[in-house]
């Protein structure tokens, strides 16, 4: 409750402050993020990790007359992506403290509620309260795609805004039939999670209720073919909006997978298992293929998330403890990789005012420091051992591999094409002659700038390196997760125990 609802007055105090004073509002976006930062942090300090279900619940009547509550709870499952949302918030704001010149009151307005909402998405626990929360965030997304945005905002911002308002209808009316349908069986009108799961649903409307909120989920993750809008809104939005499109927002759509869809359809979702596992399978080779192809920066990075996000399905549609887990994991590592790319780009950008890679080349000579970050970074997103994005690929290509080896080995070729479409992006970029004048003149990182990626850089290695503090803070909830949606074989061991999973 507290870190959903600490922002909404720090926004509308933003709101109100004179707007001639860009300083005081950049200061109050920063010192409202790292409160929020701070608070999970406390969060944290108090989860018992040894016990599965919502912790910290709050549950409060909300709308009566709807039978709606404000009930918020957390558990291993959200709680890794609540961190990872306050963590890169305060990252965020204090990314546009040299980029954003006009309208910096409502930009941080924007930002601020932003955050509230995706915090929302995760802690909710009540389907009517978590609907509002999935539409209310489209809303600070939506402006600050179409303000402070690209030449073409205004296309992107509204491409984004109904692809995702589609299957969100179709969810709340999915929704709404999954609560009546508790009303006629137990007699009392409910939208809580924990009543909905009391009384589940079979047959053809599990399927189709599974396919409304699979639909809208899946425009969120984004699948193949449901991506479209995806580069188009990563190309057009400011920095900002990127490293949260890329960090946390694609991950609203997994989380919903695991959060929704497997508790509430266990038989629609081992039905379907075969079709997400192809679609996933084909968004990472695709996503891939066509990153390759890009000449625009941006764009070659917006196109590697359809690629990782691909590996994310099929951990999760593997529907194992290793594959799960990997699936969380691989959500908060590419979150720290693509969101520090993101800025990385953004950085250049405001030094020479292109992302085309052909208007680059020998930078490394004149940018060393820019250089060695941009290089981690692209490690750790193409998954080199040691750093983040290699444990939670190697733990879905395990969990996948007990499914189908079939699926399991060509997506093991999306691997490969990573590397080759990152680091021919690096020797295009950074090595061989200058051939832009421009170029010889260009900064290298400034304090400012080392204080965003410093903490980005140490969490990729930390995760790298010494996994199970993260591994083992989840596997309760996993566990609980696969016995509740009816899988009889867990291969996740109990948080005490000493298992292979150490070295994993």
């Amino acid at each position: 409750l507290e870190v959903a609802a600490l922002l909404v007055p720090v926004a509308l105090l933003a709101a109100f402050l004179p707007g001639d004073q860009p300083r005081v509002h950049m200061a109050l976006g920063l010192v409202g993020s790292g409160l929020t930062f701070l608070i999970s942090l406390a969060l944290l300090g108090v989860y018992n990790w040894d016990l599965a279900g919502f912790q910290s619940v709050d549950d409060y009547s909300w709308i009566p007359a709807l039978g709606a509550r404000w009930t918020l709870g957390m558990d291993g499952l959200s709680l890794p992506l609540i961190l990872l949302t306050t963590f890169l918030m305060p990252i965020t704001v204090l990314s546009g403290w040299s980029a954003i010149g006009e309208r910096v009151r409502a930009y941080y307005f924007f930002l601020l509620l932003l955050e509230g909402g995706m915090v929302g998405v995760f802690v909710a626990t009540d389907l009517f309260l978590f609907y509002v929360f999935w539409e209310a965030m489209l809303i600070p997304m939506y402006f600050l795609i179409g303000i402070w945005g690209g030449r073409r905002r205004i296309y992107a911002a509204v491409k984004f805004f109904l692809y995702t308002m589609v299957g969100s209808l179709l969810m709340l009316a999915a929704i709404l039939y999954l609560v009546v349908q508790h009303q006629q069986l137990t007699g009392s009108w409910s939208f809580e999670l924990a009543a909905i799961l009391s009384t589940p649903i079979e047959g053809r409307p599990e399927m189709l209720a599974f396919g409304a909120f699979a639909l809208a989920f899946a425009i969120k993750v984004p699948i193949f073919p449901l991506h479209t809008w995806l580069p188009d809104a990563h190309v057009e939005a400011p920095t900002a909006g990127s490293v949260v499109l890329a960090g946390v927002l694609l991950k609203m759509g997994t989380y919903g997978f695991l959060r929704f869809c497997l508790p509430l359809f266990p038989a629609a979702w081992a039905a379907a298992t075969p079709l997400f596992m192809v679609l996933a399978v084909v968004g990472i080779i695709y996503g891939a293929l066509v990153a390759m192809a890009q000449d625009d920066v941006k764009k070659l990075v917006a196109y590697s998330s359809v690629s990782h996000l691909g590996f994310v399905m099929l951990g999760l549609f593997a529907l194992n403890g290793r594959g799960i887990s990997g699936g969380i994991l691989q959500m908060v590592g590419h979150g720290l990789s693509t969101g520090a790319l993101f800025l990385l780009v953004g950085m250049i950008y405001e030094r020479r005012h292109t992302r085309m890679i052909s208007d680059y080349g020998g930078i490394a000579r004149v940018m060393p420091q820019f250089t060695f970050v941009f290089l981690v970074t692209t490690l750790a997103s193409i998954g080199l051992p040691g750093l983040s994005g290699f444990v939670g690929e190697f733990l879905i290509l395990l969990g996948a591999f007990q499914v189908s080896k079939l699926a399991a080995a060509l997506a093991a070729t999306g691997v490969v094409l990573g590397a080759v479409y990152m680091l021919w992006l690096v020797q295009r970029v950074f090595f061989g002659p200058i051939r832009h004048e421009e170029n010889r003149t260009l900064r290298d990182l400034v304090p400012r700038e080392w204080i965003l990626l410093l903490p980005l850089l140490l969490l990729m290695l930390w995760i790298g390196l010494y996994p199970k503090p993260f591994l083992s803070r989840m596997e309760a909830s996993v566990s609980h997760l696969l016995v509740q949606s009816g899988v009889e074989q867990v291969d996740t061991p109990p948080a005490h125990a000493s298992s292979t999973w150490e070295g994993e």
